[in-house]
């Protein structure tokens, strides 16, 4: 092999795709990897992906991170992202695909503030346009390494949950999102593996523990006091060494994992802050996020 052909295998640009229901905030998530320096180019068709990987290859290094938004407003393309797919496994490109998610509720909500039509809904309305579209790419929402649901994000939030996972200049091998949340208000559409805390009594019926959350030590306290809960821990921790160490084996770098009670406030806070430590102490990287807590 040739020097210089080392040197361009060497060179082989990082690539990101976006990509998720239209009007659940690519446009954002590009912008803010445009901003971390990466070449972003939106609405491109699948088939022209390699082509520019390859044209980053040969740039000398000037173009080391490259960021893909495909969607359905290339509709007539799409079907050939599997196939760009296979073609940048085969060079050995490092690829990871963000997906952004985003309830029916709040795309109705965005596309009618905006009084624009869905891209997919035609002579219908605009959740027949979503109901089309979420058919469309069911299964490029399960290739995708990075789930990011934004039905309850504003713009500073969805960027914040960007620079999270690409600001860094080392990534690392894997990054875990422990997120806790109340059954009440839904599962987190976004969740990998999703806990249950409800077996554990509740320490809202505690009078004097009602007014705290489970970061206080009172309730964590109590939490930890009840039978099967340490048990529950650590069996569930040895659970997550096993499924992490699968998850670097098949390259996922991503994961989030959602933990319930009913209300969002004590068990699954108090159950998510311990957890969290668990996996630091793996050594995988770990943000807790109570999605719930204050809500009540």
């Amino acid at each position: 092999m040739r020097e210089s052909d080392q040197g361009e295998s060497a060179a082989i640009p990082e690539l990101v795709i976006i990509s998720g229901m239209s009007g659940a905030g690519r446009s954002t998530a590009a912008k803010c990897l445009e901003d971390l320096g990466w070449f972003v180019v939106d609405n491109i068709p699948p088939e022209l992906i390699p082509p520019m990987v390859d044209l980053g290859a040969r740039s000398q290094g000037n173009v080391a991170k490259i960021a893909v938004v495909v969607d359905v407003r290339g509709r007539r393309f799409f079907d050939n992202l599997k196939e760009s797919l296979a073609t940048l496994d085969a060079q050995k490109v490092k690829r990871r695909i963000v997906f952004l998610e985003s309830s029916d509720e709040a795309l109705v909500r965005r596309f009618e503030s905006v009084r624009r039509p869905h891209p997919l809904q035609g002579d219908g309305r605009i959740v027949d346009g979503i109901a089309a579209e979420r058919d469309l790419l069911r299964e490029l929402r399960g290739d995708a390494d990075l789930v990011i649901d934004t039905s309850s994000l504003n713009v500073h939030e969805l960027r914040a949950k960007m620079d999270a996972q690409f600001a860094g200049e080392e990534v690392p091998e894997l990054r875990a999102t422990v997120m806790s949340f109340g059954f009440k208000y839904g599962l987190p559409v976004d969740a990998d593996m999703v806990i249950d805390c409800r077996f554990i009594p509740n320490p809202h019926w505690v009078p004097e523990l009602r007014p705290f959350t489970g970061l206080s030590e009172e309730v964590s306290d109590y939490v930890f006091d009840q039978p099967g809960t340490k048990e529950f821990l650590d069996g569930y921790a040895d659970l997550l060494r096993i499924v992490a160490e699968g998850y670097r084996r098949e390259g996922k770098r991503y994961v989030t994992i959602a933990v319930g009670c009913t209300g969002g406030k004590h068990r699954s806070v108090a159950m998510s802050e311990k957890l969290a430590r668990r996996l630091v102490g793996e050594g995988v990287e770990t943000v807790t996020v109570h999605r719930d807590m204050g809500r009540e």
